[in-house]
């Protein structure tokens, strides 16, 4: 594995606030010139450590008010019954997030949907027809107070 330097964790860091900063501002921010800059976030991103970019929308304005948050049991584990309910999961828009987990279940599902109605039809017609799904226990948000990091990156070596 690469080793990763200050500069290196400072613009992960400054990415993770402003993904769409320009590259000349990135530079002046880590106090490099652009072209060394831009260097290291296209060799950050060909080490995945940038997986991505992407605009974060907001739930309210989208009138998706309601997060909620399914633990899901599952019967007869094996990976082919892991592989087929993540890739039911992953199909269904209202999921914006999926974990295995460990403990009383064995997904974490986070959904974002408009109201209690919406999440008892995705409950009811989606979620719940998944082969091998036993059980559903459900935690509704009252508030959000924060998303999506960002992640520390003070352990990179």
């Amino acid at each position: 594995m690469p080793s990763y330097d200050a500069t290196d964790r400072a613009i992960l860091t400054r990415l993770q606030h402003d993904g769409r900063i320009a590259n000349v501002d990135l530079a002046d921010a880590v106090a490099l010139s652009p072209s060394a800059c831009l260097r290291r976030v296209r060799a950050l991103e060909q080490d995945g450590l940038i997986a991505g970019y992407r605009a974060e929308l907001d739930r309210a304005r989208l009138g998706l008010d309601l997060t909620v948050f399914v633990e899901l049991r599952v019967e007869r584990h094996s990976r082919e019954t892991a592989a087929r309910i993540e890739a039911a999961l992953t199909a269904i828009p209202e999921v914006v997030a999926c974990h295995v987990v460990a403990g009383r279940a064995d997904f974490m599902v986070e959904a974002a949907v408009a109201n209690l109605a919406a999440y008892e039809r995705l409950l009811i017609d989606q979620i719940l027809t998944i082969p091998s799904i036993v059980d559903a226990h459900s935690t509704f948000a009252i508030r959000t107070v924060k998303t999506r990091g960002p992640l520390p990156v003070s352990q990179l070596p």
